[in-house]
């Protein structure tokens, strides 16, 4: 537990580029579809980090990267982009009691005309 309750440390894993299939148009739903996948957790914080402070004390990025890529089911279809940021947030909660609330951003790619960003942000707070 912190010393200061509203301390907090914020992981970020931005911009992944990760093939899902999603949609619900009939051109989507036969090929994965890449998706820009930014993820930010919040987690309590250790008291102190010093030089020698191992990952125990906060937690591996790769875990964020793997929620958003391999964790992903092979082959299962998502009709909407807010199922694939709840089954990340779900698939991180799992991985970590530490971790206090999950920000997902999907941008689908194969969308954009003119290099808008089309898609969502979900957050959730563990209950």
């Amino acid at each position: 537990m912190p010393l200061n309750p509203n301390d907090l440390l914020i992981l970020e894993v931005l911009d992944l580029e990760v093939p899902v299939l999603t949609g619900i148009y009939s051109e989507e739903t036969k090929l994965p579809q890449p998706l820009r996948i930014s993820i930010r957790v919040e987690l309590d914080m250790a008291d102190h980090y010093a030089p020698d402070t191992p990952l125990s004390a906060s937690k591996n990025y790769m875990d964020l990267k793997e929620a958003a890529s391999t964790a992903l089911p092979e082959g299962l279809h998502f009709t909407l982009i807010e199922a694939v940021a709840e089954h990340i947030i779900a698939t991180l909660f799992k991985q970590d009691a530490r971790i206090l609330a999950a920000e997902i951003k999907i941008v689908k790619l194969a969308i954009a005309e003119d290099d808008e960003q089309i898609g969502i942000t979900m957050t959730r707070r563990r209950r």
